[in-house]
Parts: C-alpha cells; structure tokens; sequence
C-alpha cells in the first residue's frame, strides 16, 4: 500500500508544478497589460524617446520581409552550432570529466550515478574506484574499509534498485561505494585489471521485489531499457544480488540490450576495468518510456520492439518443431493432390478468420468462477478462445506468441497483467477490477496500455460480482466503501482485496464489453484484410 499512497503523492507534485508555471504565465501576462498605464508621464516620455531611438536602428530589420516576431526568435538560435549541441532534454550528469562522480539524485523513484574515466570494481568491499589525475574538491570519506593511500576526492554511496522512496524493501539491496581518487599510478593497495572492456558498464539490482513479474519488468526490465538502449548494445550489465534464474529468464532480452554476457556482482571476485560506469537505472513511470525524456524519442512501443526481436527466433524454432512433428504422425508424405486440398482449406481458413480471444487465468484468489461459462459465450459472439494459465516456469517465448497473435486478452487485474507488453498495438486489453483494486488496476496496467496504444476497457465489477458479498453485510465498508478500507493500510487492502476475494461475472453485463471489442477488432480485419495474425 505505501507505493499507492506515494504515487498519489507524486501527483500531487505534479499539480504543484503545474500550477507554478500557470502563476509564471499570469506574472508574465499581467506585465503586459495595461497595468502599467498608470506610471507616472515621465516614466512614459523616456519609455517613448527609448522606443524611438530603437527604431532607427531596428528599422532595416522592422520593414524587411521578416516579422518583429521572426527577428525575436533568430535572436534564440542566431548561434546555431551551440543551439545544436544544446540538447533540452538531456538529464543531470550528461556532461561529465574524467575521474569524477556525477550523482542525480533528484527523482523520487531512483539515484544514478555516473562515473568516467579508469573505473574499477572491487565486490569484496562493494566498491566502485574511478582514477583521474585532476585536482577536485575533496570529499573525506567515512568508509574504513578503504585504505588511505591516493587521497579520496569523493564518495558516494547508492542503492541501484529503483524503488528508492520504500525503505522496506530498499533496506534489503545492498549499497555501493563509488569512490574517486587522485592518480591512476598504481599504488600498494590498487588492484590491477584482471579484466579489461572497452565499453561502459551499467550496474543494477535483481533484489527487492524480482520474483514477481509486474516488478521484474517495472523495476527492472523497461529501466534497464530506457537506461542502456542509447549505447546500441555496447554495454556490460554487472548485477547486483544476481540470480541465475533471472538471467536464463530474461537472457533473450538481455541479448538484445547488449552484446556481452552479464557479470555477476558479488560472485566474481576479479577486477573488471571500464571507462565509464552508470550505477542504477533510470525509470519513468509505471511500465512506461517517456519519449520526452529519452534519446530518438524511444517510446514503450520501442521497447515492445526490443521483445519482438527477443522472442521470434524462439518462436519460430517452436513452430518449427510442431511442424516437425506433426509431419512425422502422417504415415506417408501427402500426396499432390491432398496438399491442394490442405491449401484450400488453409485459404479458406484464413478468409474466416475469426478474432482470436486470450484468457489469462488465475486460480485461488481473484480467480473468474466461472471462467467456463464466460468461454462459451465468447465463442458464441464469434471469438476464437484460448486460455491461458501462467506460471513462473512458463517460458516467456510461449506466452509472447500466444498475446502476440491474439485481438483481445481478458485478466483480472494482478501481476499477470503485465503481459499486456506482449500484445499488438491496436488489440484490445479488458481489464477485469475486483472490489478494491480500481486505482491500481487504472495506474499499473490501464494507463501504460494505453500508452502502448492498446484499446483498453476497464470492467468494474459490482459488489454482487465478488465473492466477499456473502461474507460481508451488505452496508460493512468492505462492500460499500473499499476506499475508506484501503485507508487503513497495505495489510488490508492484500487480505482483503488481493488475496481474499474471487470474481463471479454477471455475463449480462459483461457481455456487452466482449462485442464492444469483437466489432472493433472485426471491423479493423476487414479493414486490413491483408494482414496476417502469426500464430
């Protein structure tokens, strides 16, 4: 529950934000308006002797082809080479000498550290070393593990996990030190390079929450994007609380955001060298890339693109084998005249192609009770159905193809959602929102799907529609008011609304969402018919 009440903090500042630059605006407006008609007459005459003194020399450019306006603004970019290196979006710690440490630590979600120059690891003291030979103002450190020889010119110390307001689940990532010193001159106690790369390293966390798959991608998957992406795989990803299963998990995407095999922080003991270092990732919003803020004006689109190219070698070594096996139940080859017959029916397959429909299923809590009713009725508007039951040992490949090649997916809001990354833009995303979960359910998977460019439907259940009807009255807060249960804390809203409750659908209602979607999806196939849906 803390990470609810901290997002509605940020929204909050947001609105403050925004409401100081409308104040701004007014100042600037109100100095222009007639206010100042009531200066006094002297202050008038010399305005006017000013303005026209001005106007003899401004009188060239005043009559020319170009405005007064266009004269202003060449006034804004006359330097044109600086106002092309000048790049307005460019974050904190863009700019940065050799042998120094540049942290941002303005965000409310994450620290990043940069560090350029000779940068060394040293795991056994969780340790980061630049060298530079420039004098910098010194910053003593309180670190006693680190001997004194080569004076320390800075020390900073981070956590390169992003959900840096929680303290909960910070107090389990392990902090780093990175230390600048004086002089790259090998000293008593400096360790030599066992390993030498020549491209930057980003340095993160696969702690904290990583086991659940919101986290895994929220936290770290799409920061580690949005972080890396503009080094175009020339980088080396050394991590923090490292997990092999993590890395067999995520490799096909690992091997899209670089070319090296990850380096286990703790684990390997050797002196790896690069020259430059970023520590901790980036991260904009949930499950989402603010092109804003990146390099090419990358997107959550982008990103869906990196798991288009992770994914489909896989995929096709899996329609590979089906193929192959299939071919191998058939006692003899087909003959020419059958595998016309076989074409024929795949064209004639093809012009009936129906919307293809994805259940993401759940068991135990927030499951649909009757999930078997709700596939009858959707085959009866016209889907094609597949449900789908995920666990943490199903390959990822497998759940990809299956969200790839479908038009609609229907989830009750819970982590699985998350897959919605996995879906075409344009499908269709109903998300179903037990009691208690509106906000969430909204900023978590609603909002970012959009971003994605999903149609996204949000069905909000009734009270009679949960299974906490028959266990509460029907005037208790639970039912009535699950805001002013939220209220109490984390722990509740998880007893209660997370784990304590399963979903029964008036298909009635629920009906009219499912053509809603089957007739947006039917008219976009017959208004591309030539698109193929991979399977």
């Amino acid at each position: 529950m803390v990470r609810y009440q901290r997002s509605h903090q940020w929204k909050k500042g947001e609105k403050h934000i925004d409401e100081d630059e409308e104040s701004q605006t007014f100042l600037m407006e109100f100095a222009n308006s007639g206010y100042y008609k009531r200066s006094s007459p002297k202050l008038l005459y010399l305005l006017f002797i000013s303005l026209l003194s001005c106007s003899f020399i401004l009188a060239p450019h005043l009559f020319s082809s170009s405005t007064t306006f266009s004269l202003l603004y060449s006034t804004l970019i006359e330097d044109e080479g600086l106002a092309g290196d000048m790049n307005i979006n460019a974050p904190l710690c863009s700019s940065i000498s050799d042998g120094a440490i540049c942290c941002d630590r303005s965000s409310i979600r994450s620290d990043i550290c940069i560090m350029k120059g000779d940068v060394r690891t040293q795991s056994t003291s969780f340790s980061i070393f630049v060298y530079g030979s420039e004098d910098r103002s010194s910053s003593k450190s309180l670190f006693s593990g680190i001997v004194e020889e080569n004076e320390e010119l800075q020390h900073e110390r981070i956590k390169p996990y992003t959900r840096k307001w929680e303290t909960s689940v910070m107090n389990t990532i392990d902090e780093l030190h990175l230390i600048a010193k004086k002089d790259s001159t090998l000293g008593p106690y400096q360790q030599q390079c066992d390993v030498q790369h020549d491209v930057p390293a980003v340095f993160f966390s696969t702690g904290g929450y990583t086991g659940n798959v919101y986290h895994e991608f929220n936290d770290g998957i799409v920061p580690l994007y949005i972080t890396s992406q503009h080094f175009d795989k020339k980088v080396v990803f050394v991590i923090q609380d490292y997990h092999n299963w993590w890395v067999m998990k995520y490799g096909d995407i690992l091997s899209q955001l670089s070319d090296y095999p990850p380096i286990d922080f703790s684990g390997d003991k050797r002196t790896h060298c690069f020259p430059e270092a970023i520590v901790g990732l980036r991260i904009h919003d949930e499950l989402s890339v603010d092109s804003s803020l990146m390099e090419r004006n990358k997107d959550i689109v982008d990103f869906r693109d990196v798991l288009d190219r992770a994914y489909w070698p896989r995929i096709r070594g899996l329609i590979q084998d089906e193929e192959r096996e299939a071919q191998e139940k058939l006692s003899v080859s087909p003959t020419f005249e059958s595998s016309l017959e076989i074409k024929k029916e795949v064209q004639e397959d093809q012009l009936l192609k129906k919307p293809k429909l994805l259940i993401i299923s759940r068991n135990g809590s927030r499951a649909i009770t009757n999930e078997n009713l709700l596939v009858k009725m959707a085959e009866k508007i016209g889907f094609e159905v597949e449900v789908l039951r995920p666990d943490r040992t199903t390959e990822l490949a497998k759940i990809y193809r299956a969200l790839n090649a479908s038009d609609v997916m229907i989830g009750v809001h819970g982590a699985a959602m998350t897959h919605f990354l996995f879906m075409k833009p344009h499908s269709v995303f109903i998300q179903v929102i037990p009691l208690g979960t509106e906000w969430a359910a909204e900023e978590y998977y609603g909002e970012p799907a959009k971003k994605l460019g999903l149609k996204y439907i949000g069905y909000q259940i009734l009270a009679r529609e949960s299974s906490l009807y028959g266990k509460y009255d029907r005037d208790d807060p639970v039912l009535r008011d699950p805001q002013s249960v939220n209220k109490k804390g984390w722990e509740y809203t998880k007893k209660i609304y997370l784990d304590g409750q399963t979903v029964r659908l008036d298909l009635g209602r629920f009906r009219k969402r499912l053509v809603r979607a089957y007739d947006y999806m039917l008219s976009r196939m017959n208004q591309r018919p030539h698109l193929q849906y991979s399977q």
